[in-house]
């Protein structure tokens, strides 16, 4: 079986069982992937792989388990641009999830790069072929086991605008090479076992909700509370130097007074005796 589908959308449904193997082969010009909210189960097979123009991939919401497939690099519908705006295989509309809420598009669909496998029950670590998706916008494997750290090669993703990869059990050190990410407008790293210092370069400069990273207790920086090792306080903060300031005026103003009294006396008991 070979179809001319270009979009399969089967979510909110009841669907249940394993997505099946035969689907590269059987709808191999599949553009969207869309299976969201059912009841699917299993692993998510390799040959998806195989639907190399798929730009929009979206199996979240579903129970399904093991490790993300190491050739997910192979979606080269993720790693270049469309160029032919015009073609009608873009037409008709898609509500995606992006930048932390539902968005509908229409004629910009064309656009929309999305990979989403949130609330499943995926393990294993994020494979580094992720990295290979440079024209992805949204990235989302929240709610999952997956374990090991975040690729350090994930700075490659430099139009990427969300990203969230909350609620595993990811560990190691936020990637430097994340800084790269200047388009980036939503990212929600918390509750994994994320470790040191918050990077705050470029786009992190304007992350000041605690929340994104809450839930990792080895995590240290602005905008956390947790201070990092070195980042102690000044020895003498402003309100400490006022405070002296303030005893050291005091001591001024008794010693002078001191100063008059003994003046005074002196010359009170210089005079009583000259009389």
């Amino acid at each position: 079986m070979n179809c001319s589908i270009l979009s399969l959308d089967l979510g909110e449904n009841g669907f249940s069982g394993k997505i099946p193997r035969w689907i590269s082969e059987g709808l191999p010009n599949l553009l969207i992937l869309r299976l969201r909210s059912n009841l699917f189960s299993g692993e998510i097979p390799p040959e998806i792989c195989g639907l190399s123009e798929l730009h929009i991939v979206d199996l979240s919401h579903n129970d399904l388990r093991g490790p993300i497939p190491s050739c997910v690099g192979n979606l080269t519908g993720l790693k270049v641009e469309v160029t032919d705006i015009r073609n009608p295989r873009y037409q008709g509309q898609l509500t995606v999830v992006a930048k932390g809420r539902q968005l509908q598009y229409r004629q910009t669909l064309y656009l929309v790069n999305s990979f989403d496998l949130s609330d499943n029950r995926l393990s294993g670590e994020i494979p580094s072929g992720l990295a290979d998706l440079v024209k992805l916008g949204t990235l989302n494997l929240s709610v999952n086991g997956l374990v090991g750290e975040i690729p350090p090669s994930i700075g490659n993703l430099d139009v990427l605008e969300t990203l969230d990869l909350s609620r595993n059990r990811i560990s190691g050190r936020i990637p430097p090479g994340m800084t790269a990410m200047t388009k980036l407008s939503h990212l929600d790293l918390s509750h994994n076992n994320l470790s040191g210092k918050i990077p705050t370069a470029n786009q992190f400069q304007s992350f000041n909700d605690p929340s994104m990273y809450e839930g990792n207790s080895g995590l240290c920086g602005v905008p956390l509370t947790k201070l990092c090792p070195g980042d102690g306080e000044p020895s003498h903060s402003p309100d400490a130097n006022t405070d002296q300031k303030d005893e050291e005026d005091d001591e001024d103003r008794l010693d002078r007074l001191w100063l008059f009294l003994s003046i005074g006396l002196g010359f009170i008991i210089g005079f009583w005796g000259v009389c």
